[in-house]
């Protein structure tokens, strides 16, 4: 064989494992069901805040302890503790990405990405009734 020829081989192989190893590392969206089937196993769940469940957060007492019911999108409620400081937008976000494992009937978070309400949402109301009020007239 050519130098050539081994060293494309060389780069092929190195190519495949490092598309392997993303590959584990990428995740889908998982619901509070799927969670809880995969004990111990490191999910990212898409939820919001359940506001009329209590949130326990002291910032002096121990300011890195959250804990919060979420509800994913098909309703489903879990237990959601967070040892780290509270995200800043935390309470005006409208979904949260929460990357953990869930475990004896908790939901353990290392990671909480917030998702803030879009600032156009507004504006679309907006020119929602400027389209219906000229087309009134």
């Amino acid at each position: 064989m050519k130098k050539i020829h081994i060293v494309l081989l060389v780069l092929i192989a190195g190519a495949i494992a490092f598309l392997i190893s993303f590959m584990q590392n990428t995740s889908t969206y998982d619901t509070v069901d799927t969670a809880v089937s995969k004990p111990g196993k490191y999910v990212h769940l898409m939820a919001r805040w359940d506001k009329t469940q209590p949130l326990e957060y002291d910032a002096l007492k121990n300011p890195n302890y959250l804990s919060f019911t979420a509800v994913d999108t098909l309703g489903q409620t879990v237990r959601v503790v967070y040892h780290n400081p509270k995200p800043e937008n935390f309470e005006i976000s409208e979904r949260l990405v929460l990357k953990g494992k869930f475990n004896e009937g908790v939901f353990h978070c290392d990671n909480i990405q917030t998702k803030c309400p879009s600032k156009y949402k507004e504006d679309m109301a907006a020119q929602q009734k400027a389209v219906e009020n000229t087309m009134q007239n």
